[in-house]
């Protein structure tokens, strides 16, 4: 019964990596003029949204607005602004693949409350309130927006925005990255490649995946700016060896820090939120849109 259930589980994910090949869009690393179709069956695979109303749509120790925009393709797309007076820096969040936005009060709390920053977080569409299903093309797309409606809401520059990305969250931010170099990244948990991440754990099908699909570790090294990279050492999901190659490939400045025996999902150590203070005030001064 284990060998048949095990046949099984690799013809599902046959179907799904083949399915990506054969009906994915093409990859769109920075431009965004290139149209944004369905999700292809590794998307399925890749992305696993909770819509609303699951989740906390009410924190009761968040100050928050929700913020509407749309997509490059008309997508309709939902966030919250989590306001700071005179902050230290402007932080938009990409969060990672799983639940949505409002699972991650608890998070925006802190970073707003302890670490004085005002944060804009967003979800993908397919997640939460936004709008349609999830595509790579479209999350990346989708950041793209949130950027350009986070820079006119704070009247600063694009370039002025602080990227924090978790886990899928970090690719994103190395994908709009690579367009415009921010005033400083933050990844946590990110993985070098998509495809390196389908060789760990379905490796029979991996070579299915196009190479260049979410290949952060090739971007990484164009984007122009200070880098803070963290990686628990007992990731089961992204290993910590994926985000050390990240940094290897990253240009100066950078720093890495690693949480001791942390799993993928483990909330970041008391370590990482004093470095997280660090870099945020060894930044270039605000520049202010005229």
């Amino acid at each position: 019964m284990k060998s048949r259930a095990k046949h099984i589980q690799f013809a599902q994910l046959a179907i799904i990596f083949l399915g990506g090949i054969l009906f994915g869009t093409a990859p769109a690393l920075i431009a965004q003029d290139s149209p944004i179709t369905g999700p292809s069956l590794d998307e399925v695979f890749l992305f696993r949204p909770s819509r609303f109303p699951e989740g906390n749509w009410n924190p009761k120790n968040l100050r928050f607005e929700d913020v509407e925009f749309q997509s490059q393709d008309g997508t309709k797309l939902h966030g919250w602004l989590c306001p700071t007076p005179d902050p230290f820096a402007h932080v938009l969040y990409l969060h990672g693949t799983g639940k949505n936005l409002s699972d991650r009060a608890q998070l925006l709390e802190k970073l707003t409350r302890q670490h004085k920053l005002t944060v804009m977080i967003f979800d993908y569409r397919g997640y939460g309130r936004s709008e349609s299903l999830p595509t790579v093309d479209g999350a990346i797309a989708d950041s793209f927006a949130a950027r350009a409606k986070f820079a006119e809401i704070a009247q600063i520059p694009e370039s002025e925005i602080v990227l924090m990305g978790r886990s899928l969250g970090g690719a994103m931010a190395i994908q709009i990255a690579a367009a415009l170099p921010p005033r400083g990244m933050i990844l946590e948990s990110t993985f070098a490649s998509y495809r390196g991440v389908a060789e760990l754990h379905a490796p029979k099908f991996a070579f299915l995946i196009p190479d260049e699909k979410l290949h952060s570790v090739e971007l990484i090294s164009e984007i122009k700016t200070s880098f803070l990279i963290s990686h628990g050492d007992r990731d089961r999901l992204i290993p910590f060896a994926a985000g050390q190659k990240l940094f290897r490939a990253a240009p100066a400045p950078k720093k890495f820090i690693r949480i001791p025996g942390a799993d993928h999902n483990d909330p970041q150590s008391h370590n990482y939120y004093k470095a997280l203070d660090r870099f945020l005030r060894s930044l270039p001064r605000l520049r202010r849109s005229q």
